[in-house]
């Protein structure tokens, strides 16, 4: 990861949970983030299919109230940082058997972004005096 995108990524953790991050913890919650955007899209490919469609809409994605939530807390953090052109490119798009519409795509990185909020929120709810991410 090119050196201004590892420093965003850093300012992201300190905003949204007071935590450092170090270049091993961005790779595995690049990873980690990916994953659960996968198994968004897996659902939404099911609930697309049983409405006989072949196009996931933004309506299939399982977006619960407190994602949602961390999507809005997302965009104001984001106003600071400036993290979102960074996500346009690495929100995955992993190959499905539906396609995604238009509006689908343009929301994976305001929802990559709403994980990586409840991800550094959950370190702090399990260690409210953690300092920096550790692997273990």
């Amino acid at each position: 990861m090119p050196v201004m995108g590892f420093t965003k990524f850093e300012r992201f953790f300190r905003a949204a949970a007071s935590v450092d991050v170090d270049r091993d913890d961005v790779k595995r919650y690049l990873d980690f983030v990916n994953d659960a955007i996968y198994d968004l899209l897996l659902m939404g490919q099911a609930t697309a299919k049983a409405n006989a469609r072949d196009i996931i809409e933004p309506w299939d994605l399982p977006i619960t109230k407190g994602l949602q939530e961390c999507i809005h807390g997302f965009r104001g953090i984001d106003e600071e940082i400036e993290l979102q052109p960074i996500l346009d490119q690495l929100a995955a798009r992993p190959p499905l058997g539906t396609e995604l519409s238009e509006d689908t795509q343009a929301r994976l990185p305001l929802i990559f972004g709403g994980i990586s909020v409840a991800l550094a929120r959950t370190f702090k709810i399990i260690d409210a005096e953690l300092k920096a991410v550790h692997s273990q």
